[in-house]
């Protein structure tokens, strides 16, 4: 059972604010909590409803409290709340500049929490670990892009600073800058080094970015749509240059 401290609490960490000061996320549904239960992130406590705790095949850990569900839902940042809400450390992941000998993405002022979720995902899917985010990107630790991970924020490490400095900090290594008029994506051969940048979902990648960039790749259109969606370009341009 909840106190009403406790309701306050969790109800508060849907303010990035009291998140970065306490060093927590919350996530929420009985797939993405196992994600991270199974990765081993650091766990602060977690509240479930009887359903959930009786399925778990393993013990549980000694932090879960048992909730009814009319408090799941006061506690839930889902619309539709789903047994299980778990806080969680955040991993302390300092990035220092781009590694060689391996692909990163840099984002770009990406601000739909969807798009960022999603995004973070697909970079798991091709085995990309480091992504590097403009200090305007949505933040990776809010609950809309942690269940957009599906549990890959675990795995991906999301670094926020200034791309400039970053940039700064690897000469000679190659950066592809996805935007509307480049090279044809299809030219492009495999690669196994270097930092793709993706920009904000309708302005792009800013000049001063740009400037830097030592490629210009595109996805070829054939329809009439103005733009892809940044996740779903993502995507796509992964699964050539990887």
């Amino acid at each position: 059972m909840l106190i009403k401290s406790q309701v306050k609490y969790i109800q508060s960490l849907s303010h990035k604010k009291l998140r970065d000061s306490e060093g927590v996320f919350v996530a929420e549904g009985p797939k993405l909590i196992n994600e991270l239960l199974s990765a081993r992130l650091p766990l602060q406590e977690l509240f479930a409803v009887k359903e959930w705790m009786e399925a778990q095949p393993q013990p549980l850990p000694t932090t879960v409290t048992e909730i009814s569900q009319g408090e799941l839902e006061r506690i839930s940042q889902l619309q539709t709340p789903n047994q299980v809400l778990g806080i969680f450390k955040k991993p302390d992941f300092s990035a220092n500049k781009p590694l060689r000998n391996t692909v990163s993405l840099m984002l770009d002022t990406i601000q739909d929490p969807g798009n960022l979720g999603t995004i973070i995902r697909c970079a798991d899917w091709f085995g990309i670990s480091h992504v590097y985010c403009s200090t305007d990107c949505a933040d990776a630790w809010s609950s809309k892009v942690v269940q957009a991970t599906m549990g890959s924020i675990a795995r991906v490490q999301v670094a926020y600073g200034s791309l400039e400095q970053w940039l700064e900090q690897a000469p000679g290594l190659p950066t592809y800058a996805a935007i509307l008029n480049g090279t044809d994506l299809r030219k492009q051969p495999p690669i196994k080094e270097g930092i793709i940048i993706i920009g904000n979902e309708s302005k792009g990648i800013s000049d001063a970015i740009l400037a830097r960039c030592s490629n210009r790749i595109t996805i070829p259109r054939h329809g009439q749509a103005e733009s892809l969606n940044a996740a779903v370009a993502t995507g796509i341009i992964l699964s050539h240059i990887i």
